[in-house]
């Protein structure tokens, strides 16, 4: 039987369910309906029941949706019941804002070891986890677990430094840097630009003003 695939809009919207029904359970709000939970999301209930289909629908007629099965379930299609070895590529202002994020650690991902070239970053400590020099980065690869690797690199930088995490055996990559990576089928990449998100309220604060 033919896997089906799931639309990548449907992919992006399961972690906005996630952290929502996170906030309800926070709340212990027991269970909700797809109209209660479309309010608070701003998606239509249609909508939220087309996506949950996707994966089984999770819902019972006239009841709604038990949170906490939900949450549970949608952790698990997001993979976040297993646990992911990060490392971190750059020790500047951004590599530090994310080895400071102790969230992370509450979705199963951490923080392992962090890397730069600066000799006055190296040896330095990030919330305890000491700066190493790239120079020791493929032999660390060798010689522990790493499934995700965070680039926070300047853009000049990343795609070699991209292609030797892959040489080396690291599937999937975050990347920061202002760049697209032109990688290997089977390399799983999350692009993060940030300035790209600016010219987006950018565009949308000129659309609402020349209204």
């Amino acid at each position: 039987m033919e896997e089906k695939q799931i639309s990548k809009a449907v992919i992006n919207r399961l972690p906005r369910y996630y952290r929502y029904l996170g906030d309800l359970l926070e709340k212990d709000v027991v269970r909700i309906s797809s109209k209660e939970l479309s309010e608070k999301m701003k998606v239509t209930a249609s909508q939220i029941r087309q996506d949950l289909n996707n994966f089984g629908g999770f819902g019972q007629q006239g009841y709604g949706y038990n949170v906490e099965y939900l949450h549970s379930e949608i952790g698990k299609i997001l993979g976040l019941d297993k646990k992911y070895n990060v490392i971190i590529l750059g020790a500047g202002n951004l590599g530090q804002a994310l080895a400071n994020y102790v969230d992370f650690e509450r979705r199963g991902f951490f923080v392992k070891a962090i890397f730069d070239v600066n000799p006055r970053l190296v040896g330095t400590s990030i919330r305890g986890i000491e700066v190493l020099s790239t120079d020791i980065l493929e032999s660390y690869i060798r010689l522990h677990p790493v499934d995700i690797a965070a680039i926070t690199v300047p853009k000049t930088k990343a795609p070699q430094l991209a292609a030797d995490l892959v040489k080396w055996g690291i599937n999937g990559i975050w990347n920061f840097a202002p760049t697209d990576l032109n990688l290997p089928n089977g390399v799983t990449v999350e692009n993060v630009h940030l300035a790209d998100s600016l010219m987006k309220l950018s565009y949308r604060l000129s659309g609402e003003e020349t209204d």
